[in-house]
């Protein structure tokens, strides 16, 4: 492949990354909102969170609420920098401990979506909604403007 060809892969690629951010963060919303419902209201259900402690509904309220605001892309930042300490709690209080002594791989002691869950919002906490987000949509001015006759015409982009 020539260098021409990947710096137009390259160039593509960057083209649809607004798209594709909008999209990664309504999929980990959806995730994480999945994980609430079965928490909080037991469907599906699901063998282990039958009898969950009071620690895992608080966990379950707030997949369910954060998880909603990621989904339709509302207070994004913010709701993603709390769902990535949450889920970096839940790996350190109820992964690493699993088995009585501290195992530190993920693979071993099941905390591998925690991990990947933490650092996918933190990612979005930095980086925003996206184009197809409600804080998209605040955030961007009026495509409309009064031109003081009563109509409406295209503002200027």
């Amino acid at each position: 492949m020539s260098l021409d060809r990947l710096e137009n892969l390259d160039r593509l690629g960057a083209a649809y990354q607004p798209y594709v951010l909008s999209l990664f963060r309504f999929i980990t919303g959806l995730l994480l909102f999945q994980y609430g419902i079965a928490k909080i209201f037991k469907f599906p259900v699901v063998p282990s969170f039958a009898n969950v402690p009071p620690l895992i509904m608080t966990a379950g309220g707030l997949e369910l609420v954060m998880g909603g605001l990621l989904m339709i892309g509302l207070f994004t930042r913010i709701a993603a920098f709390i769902l990535s300490g949450e889920m970096a709690f839940a790996y350190f209080l109820g992964h690493m401990f699993k088995s009585g002594q501290p195992v530190f791989l993920p693979l071993i002691n099941g905390g591998t979506a925690a991990i990947l869950f933490c650092f996918a919002c933190l990612y979005l906490s930095t980086a925003g909604g996206g184009l197809w987000s409600v804080d998209a949509a605040i955030d961007k001015p009026s495509r409309f403007r009064d031109d003081r006759q009563g109509r409406f015409s295209r503002a200027a982009e």
